[in-house]
Protein backbone atom coordinates (compact mmCIF):
# COMPACT_ATOMS: atom_id res chain seq x y z
CA UNK A 1 0.00 0.00 0.00
CA UNK A 2 1.30 3.32 -1.30
CA UNK A 3 1.07 6.82 0.89
CA UNK A 4 -1.32 7.90 -2.08
CA UNK A 5 -3.65 5.06 -1.38
CA UNK A 6 -4.54 5.74 2.31
CA UNK A 7 -7.73 7.57 2.34
CA UNK A 8 -6.94 10.99 4.18
CA UNK A 9 -9.72 13.45 4.33
CA UNK A 10 -9.06 17.12 5.40
CA UNK A 11 -11.67 19.06 6.80
CA UNK A 12 -11.90 22.13 8.96
CA UNK A 13 -13.06 22.06 12.59
CA UNK A 14 -16.73 22.89 12.43
CA UNK A 15 -17.47 23.97 16.33
CA UNK A 16 -15.41 27.68 15.66
CA UNK A 17 -17.75 27.78 12.59
CA UNK A 18 -20.45 27.06 14.43
CA UNK A 19 -19.80 29.59 16.98
CA UNK A 20 -19.08 32.28 14.75
CA UNK A 21 -22.28 31.55 13.04
CA UNK A 22 -24.49 31.52 16.31
CA UNK A 23 -22.85 34.93 17.28
CA UNK A 24 -23.50 36.70 14.04
CA UNK A 25 -27.07 35.45 14.14
CA UNK A 26 -27.67 36.37 17.56
CA UNK A 27 -26.11 39.83 17.51
CA UNK A 28 -27.13 40.64 14.01
CA UNK A 29 -29.04 43.35 14.72
CA UNK A 30 -26.10 45.07 16.35
CA UNK A 31 -24.11 44.47 13.59
CA UNK A 32 -25.66 46.27 11.34
CA UNK A 33 -26.24 48.94 13.74
CA UNK A 34 -22.63 49.26 14.46
CA UNK A 35 -21.76 49.69 10.83
CA UNK A 36 -23.92 52.04 10.25
CA UNK A 37 -23.83 54.13 12.69
CA UNK A 38 -19.34 53.57 11.66
CA UNK A 39 -20.36 55.01 8.07
CA UNK A 40 -22.61 57.59 9.45
CA UNK A 41 -19.60 59.31 11.54
CA UNK A 42 -17.40 58.68 8.35
CA UNK A 43 -19.20 60.92 6.46
CA UNK A 44 -20.11 63.62 8.53
CA UNK A 45 -16.05 63.73 9.43
CA UNK A 46 -15.28 63.50 5.79
CA UNK A 47 -17.93 65.94 5.06
CA UNK A 48 -17.24 68.16 7.77
CA UNK A 49 -13.41 68.43 6.92
CA UNK A 50 -14.01 69.30 2.81
CA UNK A 51 -16.13 72.05 3.83
CA UNK A 52 -19.45 70.68 2.35
CA UNK A 53 -21.60 70.19 5.40
CA UNK A 54 -23.14 73.61 5.06
CA UNK A 55 -23.14 73.86 1.41
CA UNK A 56 -26.52 74.49 0.86
CA UNK A 57 -28.38 77.67 1.91
CA UNK A 58 -31.27 75.50 3.40
CA UNK A 59 -28.92 73.63 5.99
CA UNK A 60 -28.28 77.03 7.34
CA UNK A 61 -31.36 78.22 7.45
CA UNK A 62 -32.54 75.52 9.00
CA UNK A 63 -29.81 75.93 11.91
CA UNK A 64 -30.46 79.12 12.38
CA UNK A 65 -33.93 78.85 12.78
CA UNK A 66 -33.35 76.42 15.53
CA UNK A 67 -30.51 79.10 17.04
CA UNK A 68 -33.02 81.94 17.40
CA UNK A 69 -35.51 79.78 19.08
CA UNK A 70 -32.73 80.27 22.30
CA UNK A 71 -30.99 83.77 20.83
CA UNK A 72 -31.98 86.67 19.40
CA UNK A 73 -33.77 89.80 19.86
CA UNK A 74 -37.02 88.41 20.18
CA UNK A 75 -36.10 84.71 21.16
CA UNK A 76 -39.03 81.85 21.91
CA UNK A 77 -40.82 79.20 19.76
CA UNK A 78 -42.43 82.06 17.70
CA UNK A 79 -39.17 81.72 15.99
CA UNK A 80 -40.33 77.99 14.47
CA UNK A 81 -42.28 80.68 12.11
CA UNK A 82 -44.71 78.97 8.97
CA UNK A 83 -42.10 78.69 5.94
CA UNK A 84 -40.56 74.82 6.98
CA UNK A 85 -42.66 72.78 9.31
CA UNK A 86 -41.07 72.44 13.08
CA UNK A 87 -40.38 69.26 14.02
CA UNK A 88 -36.41 69.31 12.79
CA UNK A 89 -36.26 72.93 14.95
CA UNK A 90 -37.51 71.51 17.58
CA UNK A 91 -35.11 68.54 17.49
CA UNK A 92 -32.58 71.23 17.38
CA UNK A 93 -33.20 72.63 20.56
CA UNK A 94 -31.45 70.68 23.24
CA UNK A 95 -27.77 71.59 21.31
CA UNK A 96 -28.29 74.47 19.09
CA UNK A 97 -27.03 76.95 21.86
CA UNK A 98 -23.59 75.64 21.64
CA UNK A 99 -21.71 77.79 18.90
CA UNK A 100 -19.56 74.55 17.96
CA UNK A 101 -22.81 72.42 17.31
CA UNK A 102 -24.32 75.72 15.38
CA UNK A 103 -21.71 76.81 13.46
CA UNK A 104 -20.44 72.80 12.54
CA UNK A 105 -24.27 71.52 11.67
CA UNK A 106 -24.41 69.09 13.84
CA UNK A 107 -27.12 69.78 15.63
CA UNK A 108 -28.93 69.46 12.54
CA UNK A 109 -27.01 66.84 11.53
CA UNK A 110 -27.03 64.85 14.75
CA UNK A 111 -30.99 63.74 13.64
CA UNK A 112 -29.94 63.40 10.21
CA UNK A 113 -27.46 60.68 11.08
CA UNK A 114 -29.70 58.83 13.57
CA UNK A 115 -32.31 58.92 10.69
CA UNK A 116 -29.86 57.15 8.47
CA UNK A 117 -29.04 54.03 10.89
CA UNK A 118 -32.41 53.52 11.79
CA UNK A 119 -33.53 53.74 7.85
CA UNK A 120 -30.91 51.34 7.21
CA UNK A 121 -31.75 48.84 10.17
CA UNK A 122 -35.79 49.12 9.67
CA UNK A 123 -35.20 48.58 5.54
CA UNK A 124 -33.82 44.96 6.75
CA UNK A 125 -36.92 44.09 9.05
CA UNK A 126 -39.15 45.02 6.20
CA UNK A 127 -37.39 42.60 3.94
CA UNK A 128 -37.09 39.64 6.65
CA UNK A 129 -40.92 39.86 7.38
CA UNK A 130 -40.93 39.95 3.19
CA UNK A 131 -39.59 36.21 3.87
CA UNK A 132 -36.22 38.10 1.93
CA UNK A 133 -33.09 35.91 2.93
CA UNK A 134 -29.87 37.33 4.63
CA UNK A 135 -28.34 37.76 1.71
CA UNK A 136 -31.25 39.80 -0.09
CA UNK A 137 -31.52 41.84 3.65
CA UNK A 138 -27.62 42.87 3.66
CA UNK A 139 -27.79 43.93 0.27
CA UNK A 140 -30.96 45.81 0.51
CA UNK A 141 -29.34 47.66 3.44
CA UNK A 142 -26.18 48.14 1.20
CA UNK A 143 -27.62 49.64 -1.87
CA UNK A 144 -29.29 52.49 0.64
CA UNK A 145 -26.22 53.06 3.04
CA UNK A 146 -23.57 53.31 0.57
CA UNK A 147 -25.55 55.68 -1.74
CA UNK A 148 -23.20 58.57 -1.47
CA UNK A 149 -26.31 61.06 -2.10
CA UNK A 150 -27.87 59.46 1.01
CA UNK A 151 -24.52 59.64 2.88
CA UNK A 152 -23.73 63.39 2.28
CA UNK A 153 -27.64 64.63 3.15
CA UNK A 154 -27.20 62.85 6.24
CA UNK A 155 -24.03 64.96 7.13
CA UNK A 156 -25.82 67.68 6.95
CA UNK A 157 -28.94 69.88 8.88
CA UNK A 158 -31.33 69.22 5.43
CA UNK A 159 -34.75 66.98 6.53
CA UNK A 160 -34.58 64.43 3.87
CA UNK A 161 -33.00 62.15 6.48
CA UNK A 162 -35.44 62.78 8.85
CA UNK A 163 -38.22 62.63 6.90
CA UNK A 164 -36.90 59.15 5.31
CA UNK A 165 -36.25 57.61 8.67
CA UNK A 166 -40.16 58.33 10.22
CA UNK A 167 -41.52 57.30 6.10
CA UNK A 168 -39.67 54.24 6.59
CA UNK A 169 -40.85 52.84 9.98
CA UNK A 170 -44.42 54.07 9.10
CA UNK A 171 -44.41 51.97 5.95
CA UNK A 172 -42.94 48.94 8.00
CA UNK A 173 -45.44 49.22 10.30
CA UNK A 174 -48.07 48.77 8.03
CA UNK A 175 -47.15 45.96 6.13
CA UNK A 176 -47.05 44.61 9.46
CA UNK A 177 -50.64 45.25 9.98
CA UNK A 178 -52.06 44.27 6.81
CA UNK A 179 -50.31 40.88 7.14
CA UNK A 180 -51.08 40.43 11.42
CA UNK A 181 -54.24 42.25 11.40
CA UNK A 182 -52.81 43.83 14.53
CA UNK A 183 -54.17 47.46 15.26
CA UNK A 184 -50.96 47.92 17.23
CA UNK A 185 -49.38 48.55 14.04
CA UNK A 186 -51.82 50.89 12.59
CA UNK A 187 -51.14 52.77 16.00
CA UNK A 188 -47.44 52.45 15.38
CA UNK A 189 -47.50 53.84 12.45
CA UNK A 190 -50.00 56.55 12.94
CA UNK A 191 -47.29 57.91 15.31
CA UNK A 192 -44.54 57.92 12.79
CA UNK A 193 -46.66 59.36 10.09
CA UNK A 194 -47.72 61.82 12.47
CA UNK A 195 -44.46 62.82 13.14
CA UNK A 196 -43.46 62.91 9.03
CA UNK A 197 -46.43 65.53 8.51
CA UNK A 198 -44.18 67.90 11.00
CA UNK A 199 -41.23 67.67 8.93
CA UNK A 200 -42.65 67.69 5.33
CA UNK A 201 -45.40 67.75 3.48
CA UNK A 202 -44.48 64.66 1.89
CA UNK A 203 -45.55 62.80 5.12
CA UNK A 204 -49.07 64.76 4.54
CA UNK A 205 -49.42 62.81 1.42
CA UNK A 206 -48.45 59.45 3.27
CA UNK A 207 -50.97 60.14 5.56
CA UNK A 208 -54.00 60.66 3.01
CA UNK A 209 -52.51 57.05 0.89
CA UNK A 210 -52.58 55.11 4.53
CA UNK A 211 -55.74 56.37 5.29
CA UNK A 212 -57.03 55.10 1.69
CA UNK A 213 -55.18 51.91 1.86
CA UNK A 214 -57.38 51.18 5.44
CA UNK A 215 -60.66 51.89 3.26
CA UNK A 216 -59.52 49.24 0.74
CA UNK A 217 -58.77 46.83 3.69
CA UNK A 218 -62.12 47.05 4.91
CA UNK A 219 -63.52 46.48 1.78
CA UNK A 220 -61.68 43.60 1.02
CA UNK A 221 -62.02 41.94 4.32
CA UNK A 222 -65.89 43.33 4.90
CA UNK A 223 -64.81 44.42 8.78
CA UNK A 224 -66.63 47.41 8.25
CA UNK A 225 -67.20 48.38 11.74
CA UNK A 226 -63.99 47.17 12.72
CA UNK A 227 -62.15 49.09 10.05
CA UNK A 228 -64.61 52.35 10.79
CA UNK A 229 -63.18 52.83 14.20
CA UNK A 230 -60.17 51.99 13.50
CA UNK A 231 -60.11 54.03 10.78
CA UNK A 232 -61.16 57.12 12.90
CA UNK A 233 -58.11 56.17 15.71
CA UNK A 234 -55.84 56.35 13.02
CA UNK A 235 -56.91 59.88 11.40
CA UNK A 236 -57.21 60.90 14.71
CA UNK A 237 -53.26 60.09 15.55
CA UNK A 238 -52.09 60.58 12.14
CA UNK A 239 -53.60 63.74 11.13
CA UNK A 240 -52.82 65.21 14.88
CA UNK A 241 -49.61 66.71 13.89
CA UNK A 242 -51.20 68.32 10.95
CA UNK A 243 -53.55 69.96 13.29
CA UNK A 244 -51.19 71.06 15.32
CA UNK A 245 -49.62 73.18 12.53
CA UNK A 246 -52.76 74.64 11.64
CA UNK A 247 -53.37 75.58 14.82
CA UNK A 248 -50.29 77.22 15.18
CA UNK A 249 -50.80 78.98 12.16
CA UNK A 250 -53.75 80.54 13.70
CA UNK A 251 -52.61 81.80 17.01
CA UNK A 252 -49.47 83.10 15.70
CA UNK A 253 -50.29 84.51 12.43
CA UNK A 254 -54.03 84.87 12.51
CA UNK A 255 -54.50 82.83 9.37
CA UNK A 256 -55.27 79.17 9.92
CA UNK A 257 -53.90 78.43 6.29
CA UNK A 258 -50.65 81.36 6.45
CA UNK A 259 -48.06 78.47 5.89
CA UNK A 260 -50.13 77.60 2.51
CA UNK A 261 -50.61 81.17 1.17
CA UNK A 262 -49.02 83.52 3.39
CA UNK A 263 -46.03 85.44 1.57
CA UNK A 264 -42.72 83.43 2.27
CA UNK A 265 -45.37 79.68 1.64
CA UNK A 266 -44.11 77.79 -1.29
CA UNK A 267 -47.42 78.86 -3.48
CA UNK A 268 -46.09 82.82 -3.02
CA UNK A 269 -42.72 81.37 -4.68
CA UNK A 270 -44.26 78.93 -7.37
CA UNK A 271 -46.13 82.06 -7.82
CA UNK A 272 -43.07 84.05 -8.89
CA UNK A 273 -41.81 81.07 -10.83
CA UNK A 274 -44.91 80.83 -12.45
CA UNK A 275 -45.05 84.52 -13.48
CA UNK A 276 -41.06 84.54 -14.86
CA UNK A 277 -42.35 81.03 -16.93
CA UNK A 278 -40.23 78.57 -15.41
CA UNK A 279 -42.49 76.06 -13.98
CA UNK A 280 -42.75 73.99 -16.85
CA UNK A 281 -43.98 70.97 -15.74
CA UNK A 282 -47.13 72.24 -13.91
CA UNK A 283 -50.20 71.28 -16.13
CA UNK A 284 -47.44 68.61 -17.86
CA UNK A 285 -48.05 64.67 -17.15
CA UNK A 286 -44.92 63.42 -18.99
CA UNK A 287 -42.26 66.15 -18.20
CA UNK A 288 -43.45 65.93 -14.38
CA UNK A 289 -42.85 61.99 -14.65
CA UNK A 290 -39.83 62.94 -16.76
CA UNK A 291 -38.36 65.68 -14.91
CA UNK A 292 -38.63 63.40 -11.13
CA UNK A 293 -37.58 60.01 -13.21
CA UNK A 294 -34.27 61.71 -13.99
CA UNK A 295 -34.32 63.23 -10.54
CA UNK A 296 -34.52 59.37 -9.44
CA UNK A 297 -32.32 58.44 -11.77
CA UNK A 298 -29.60 60.99 -10.54
CA UNK A 299 -29.66 59.80 -6.61
CA UNK A 300 -29.95 56.25 -7.37
CA UNK A 301 -28.21 55.61 -10.47
CA UNK A 302 -29.29 54.15 -13.58
CA UNK A 303 -27.98 50.92 -13.26
CA UNK A 304 -29.45 50.67 -9.52
CA UNK A 305 -33.06 52.44 -10.56
CA UNK A 306 -33.45 50.02 -13.21
CA UNK A 307 -33.18 46.73 -11.44
CA UNK A 308 -34.90 48.43 -8.57
CA UNK A 309 -37.61 48.64 -10.90
CA UNK A 310 -37.56 44.78 -11.79
CA UNK A 311 -37.44 44.37 -8.07
CA UNK A 312 -40.79 46.50 -7.43
CA UNK A 313 -42.49 44.63 -10.76
CA UNK A 314 -41.46 41.05 -9.21
CA UNK A 315 -42.23 41.79 -5.19
CA UNK A 316 -45.99 43.56 -6.47
CA UNK A 317 -46.27 40.10 -9.48
CA UNK A 318 -45.01 37.58 -6.68
CA UNK A 319 -47.89 35.51 -5.69
CA UNK A 320 -45.70 34.18 -2.95
CA UNK A 321 -46.26 36.86 -0.92
CA UNK A 322 -49.46 37.63 0.59
CA UNK A 323 -51.60 39.66 -1.38
CA UNK A 324 -52.24 41.87 1.56
CA UNK A 325 -48.68 42.67 1.91
CA UNK A 326 -48.28 43.54 -1.51
CA UNK A 327 -50.81 45.97 -1.07
CA UNK A 328 -49.28 47.69 2.02
CA UNK A 329 -46.14 47.32 0.29
CA UNK A 330 -47.35 50.21 -2.52
CA UNK A 331 -46.53 52.75 0.27
CA UNK A 332 -43.12 52.47 -0.82
CA UNK A 333 -44.18 54.30 -3.76
CA UNK A 334 -45.69 56.94 -2.38
CA UNK A 335 -43.19 59.59 -2.30
CA UNK A 336 -42.90 58.83 -6.30
CA UNK A 337 -47.01 59.95 -6.49
CA UNK A 338 -46.09 62.74 -4.55
CA UNK A 339 -43.70 64.42 -6.01
CA UNK A 340 -44.90 63.84 -9.59
CA UNK A 341 -48.19 65.30 -8.52
CA UNK A 342 -46.75 68.37 -6.73
CA UNK A 343 -44.29 68.91 -10.07
CA UNK A 344 -47.92 68.50 -11.98
CA UNK A 345 -50.20 70.94 -10.51
CA UNK A 346 -47.49 73.43 -9.71
CA UNK A 347 -47.00 72.91 -6.15
CA UNK A 348 -42.93 72.07 -6.39
CA UNK A 349 -40.15 73.33 -8.67
CA UNK A 350 -37.35 70.76 -9.87
CA UNK A 351 -34.61 71.46 -12.23
CA UNK A 352 -32.66 68.64 -14.02
CA UNK A 353 -29.38 70.30 -15.92
CA UNK A 354 -30.02 69.50 -19.61
CA UNK A 355 -33.89 67.88 -19.38
CA UNK A 356 -35.92 71.19 -17.89
CA UNK A 357 -33.12 73.90 -16.79
CA UNK A 358 -29.32 74.83 -17.64
CA UNK A 359 -28.80 74.36 -13.54
CA UNK A 360 -29.76 72.17 -10.48
CA UNK A 361 -32.25 73.08 -8.21
CA UNK A 362 -33.92 70.54 -5.77
CA UNK A 363 -32.50 67.34 -7.62
CA UNK A 364 -32.10 65.96 -4.17
CA UNK A 365 -35.90 65.42 -4.09
CA UNK A 366 -34.90 62.22 -5.99
CA UNK A 367 -33.16 60.61 -2.79
CA UNK A 368 -36.63 60.05 -1.38
CA UNK A 369 -36.95 56.78 -3.31
CA UNK A 370 -34.08 55.43 -2.40
CA UNK A 371 -34.86 53.72 0.52
CA UNK A 372 -37.37 51.97 -1.36
CA UNK A 373 -35.61 51.69 -4.50
CA UNK A 374 -33.09 49.57 -1.99
CA UNK A 375 -36.04 47.37 -0.96
CA UNK A 376 -37.13 46.35 -4.43
CA UNK A 377 -33.10 45.67 -4.86
CA UNK A 378 -33.04 43.84 -1.91
CA UNK A 379 -36.17 41.71 -3.14
CA UNK A 380 -35.26 41.40 -6.61
CA UNK A 381 -31.46 39.30 -5.60
CA UNK A 382 -33.94 37.17 -2.88
CA UNK A 383 -36.04 36.27 -6.39
CA UNK A 384 -34.01 36.33 -9.55
CA UNK A 385 -31.45 33.67 -7.76
CA UNK A 386 -29.59 32.57 -11.55
CA UNK A 387 -28.79 36.00 -11.73
CA UNK A 388 -27.95 37.23 -8.01
CA UNK A 389 -24.22 37.73 -8.19
CA UNK A 390 -24.44 39.28 -11.59
CA UNK A 391 -26.17 42.22 -10.05
CA UNK A 392 -24.62 42.40 -7.02
CA UNK A 393 -21.00 42.70 -8.72
CA UNK A 394 -22.67 45.32 -11.23
CA UNK A 395 -23.92 47.11 -8.26
CA UNK A 396 -20.33 47.10 -6.19
CA UNK A 397 -18.69 48.32 -9.35
CA UNK A 398 -21.38 51.48 -9.24
CA UNK A 399 -20.26 52.11 -5.68
CA UNK A 400 -16.72 51.35 -6.34
CA UNK A 401 -16.83 54.41 -9.21
CA UNK A 402 -19.14 56.78 -7.24
CA UNK A 403 -17.34 56.86 -4.48
CA UNK A 404 -13.96 56.77 -6.42
CA UNK A 405 -15.02 59.90 -7.92
CA UNK A 406 -17.32 61.50 -5.21
CA UNK A 407 -20.18 61.70 -7.53
CA UNK A 408 -23.26 62.58 -5.65
CA UNK A 409 -25.63 65.00 -7.32
CA UNK A 410 -26.79 66.40 -4.07
CA UNK A 411 -23.22 68.20 -3.49
CA UNK A 412 -23.47 69.30 -7.37
CA UNK A 413 -26.71 71.02 -6.56
CA UNK A 414 -25.28 72.14 -3.06
CA UNK A 415 -22.12 74.02 -4.87
CA UNK A 416 -23.10 75.21 -7.67
CA UNK A 417 -26.87 74.62 -8.54
CA UNK A 418 -29.94 77.16 -7.30
CA UNK A 419 -29.83 75.47 -4.22
CA UNK A 420 -26.73 77.54 -2.96
CA UNK A 421 -25.91 81.27 -3.80
CA UNK A 422 -22.42 82.76 -2.87
CA UNK A 423 -23.10 85.03 0.49
CA UNK A 424 -19.45 84.46 1.38
CA UNK A 425 -18.90 88.28 0.19
CA UNK A 426 -21.99 89.91 1.98
CA UNK A 427 -21.31 87.70 5.08
CA UNK A 428 -17.45 87.65 5.07
CA UNK A 429 -17.69 91.52 4.76
CA UNK A 430 -20.15 91.76 8.07
CA UNK A 431 -17.72 89.19 9.97
CA UNK A 432 -14.83 91.79 9.15
CA UNK A 433 -16.25 95.01 9.55
CA UNK A 434 -19.26 94.32 12.15
CA UNK A 435 -18.04 92.84 14.84
CA UNK A 436 -15.87 94.78 16.75
CA UNK A 437 -18.53 98.10 16.54
CA UNK A 438 -21.51 98.31 18.03
CA UNK A 439 -24.77 98.46 16.10
CA UNK A 440 -27.91 96.29 14.31
CA UNK A 441 -27.96 95.04 11.61
CA UNK A 442 -31.07 95.23 9.28
CA UNK A 443 -31.76 92.01 7.26
CA UNK A 444 -35.02 90.01 5.75
CA UNK A 445 -34.16 86.78 7.16
CA UNK A 446 -36.40 85.43 4.63
CA UNK A 447 -33.76 86.68 2.10
CA UNK A 448 -30.71 86.40 3.46
CA UNK A 449 -30.71 83.92 5.99
CA UNK A 450 -27.73 82.22 4.85
CA UNK A 451 -25.50 85.32 5.39
CA UNK A 452 -27.04 85.58 9.05
CA UNK A 453 -25.49 82.27 9.45
CA UNK A 454 -22.08 82.88 7.54
CA UNK A 455 -21.46 86.33 9.31
CA UNK A 456 -20.41 84.52 12.52
CA UNK A 457 -22.02 87.22 14.48
CA UNK A 458 -24.42 86.53 17.25
CA UNK A 459 -28.27 86.37 16.18
CA UNK A 460 -29.19 89.81 18.78
CA UNK A 461 -26.86 91.36 16.33
CA UNK A 462 -29.41 91.20 13.85
CA UNK A 463 -32.78 93.04 13.17
CA UNK A 464 -35.27 90.82 11.16
CA UNK A 465 -38.89 89.79 10.49
CA UNK A 466 -38.82 88.07 13.83
CA UNK A 467 -38.08 90.46 16.12
CA UNK A 468 -41.46 91.88 15.93
CA UNK A 469 -40.73 95.49 17.84
CA UNK A 470 -37.49 95.95 16.95
CA UNK A 471 -38.18 95.50 12.72
CA UNK A 472 -41.47 97.86 12.55
CA UNK A 473 -39.14 100.69 14.21
CA UNK A 474 -35.88 99.33 12.28
CA UNK A 475 -37.94 99.86 8.87
CA UNK A 476 -40.31 102.83 10.22
CA UNK A 477 -36.99 104.64 11.30
CA UNK A 478 -34.15 102.79 10.01
CA UNK A 479 -31.51 105.58 11.02
CA UNK A 480 -32.70 104.85 14.62
CA UNK A 481 -31.78 101.28 14.82
CA UNK A 482 -29.69 99.71 11.97
CA UNK A 483 -26.14 100.91 11.88
CA UNK A 484 -26.11 98.64 8.33
CA UNK A 485 -28.48 97.62 6.08
CA UNK A 486 -28.44 94.47 3.88
CA UNK A 487 -30.54 93.87 1.43
CA UNK A 488 -31.17 93.54 -2.22
CA UNK A 489 -31.26 96.89 -4.02
CA UNK A 490 -34.77 97.69 -6.31
CA UNK A 491 -35.70 94.17 -5.31
CA UNK A 492 -39.41 93.77 -4.13
CA UNK A 493 -39.05 90.34 -2.92
CA UNK A 494 -36.44 91.24 -0.80
CA UNK A 495 -38.74 92.74 2.01
CA UNK A 496 -36.33 95.17 4.00
CA UNK A 497 -35.81 97.34 0.58
CA UNK A 498 -40.02 97.22 0.28
CA UNK A 499 -40.22 98.58 3.34
CA UNK A 500 -37.22 100.57 3.74
CA UNK A 501 -38.47 102.40 0.03
CA UNK A 502 -41.46 103.05 2.07
CA UNK A 503 -39.91 105.08 4.72
CA UNK A 504 -37.16 106.85 2.48
CA UNK A 505 -35.23 106.12 5.03
CA UNK A 506 -32.29 104.79 2.84
CA UNK A 507 -31.04 108.69 1.91
CA UNK A 508 -29.26 108.99 5.48
CA UNK A 509 -27.11 105.50 4.58
CA UNK A 510 -23.81 105.17 2.09
CA UNK A 511 -23.89 102.17 -0.25
CA UNK A 512 -20.47 100.43 1.10
CA UNK A 513 -20.11 97.30 -1.51
CA UNK A 514 -22.16 96.32 -4.18
CA UNK A 515 -22.58 92.46 -4.61
CA UNK A 516 -24.09 90.13 -6.47
CA UNK A 517 -26.29 88.34 -3.73
CA UNK A 518 -26.79 91.67 -1.86
CA UNK A 519 -25.83 94.92 -1.16
CA UNK A 520 -24.57 96.49 2.01
CA UNK A 521 -24.94 99.86 3.44
CA UNK A 522 -23.61 101.95 6.44
CA UNK A 523 -25.51 104.92 8.40
CA UNK A 524 -23.55 107.95 7.45
CA UNK A 525 -21.43 109.54 10.75
CA UNK A 526 -23.36 112.49 11.27
CA UNK A 527 -26.37 110.13 12.54
CA UNK A 528 -24.73 108.29 14.30
CA UNK A 529 -25.33 110.09 17.51
CA UNK A 530 -29.24 108.99 17.58
CA UNK A 531 -28.44 105.52 17.02
CA UNK A 532 -30.15 103.10 19.17
CA UNK A 533 -27.00 100.01 20.38
CA UNK A 534 -28.64 98.76 22.84
CA UNK A 535 -31.53 95.87 23.43
CA UNK A 536 -33.60 98.44 25.10
CA UNK A 537 -37.00 97.87 23.95
CA UNK A 538 -39.72 96.00 26.28
CA UNK A 539 -39.21 92.50 26.12
CA UNK A 540 -41.47 90.90 23.46
CA UNK A 541 -43.55 88.05 23.96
Amino acid sequence: MTLNSLPITLSLPKAPLLKIRSFLLRYDAALFALFLSVLSLSAFYFFYQNKLGLAYNDARSHLDIGRRVVEGLKPGLAQLGSVWLPLPHILMIPTIWNDFMWHSGLSGAIQSMMSYVVTGMFIRLLLKKMNVNILGQVVGVLVFALNLNILYLQSTAMTELLLIGTMMIAVYEVVLFHKTGNILHVLKSAFWIMLSTMIRYDGWFLFLYTAALLILYAARTRKYQFVEGLFVLFCTLAGFGIFLWVLWNALIFKDPLYFAFGPYSAHAQQAQLDKAGVLITKKNLQLSVKTYWYSMAFNADVFILAIGFLGAVSLFTDRKLDKNVRIAATTLIAPLLFNVLALYFGHSVLFIQGINGDTWFNVRYGVMMVPSIAVFVGYLIFRWRKLRYVFIGLIALVYFFQFTSVDAVTIDDGRVGSSQKNVSEVSGWLEKHVKGLKGFILISAASHDAVIFSSNLPMTRFIHEGTGTYWISATTSPDRWARWIVMRTNDESDLTFKLIKKSGGISKYTLVNHYPFADIYQLKDEYLKNLNTEQNLPKQR
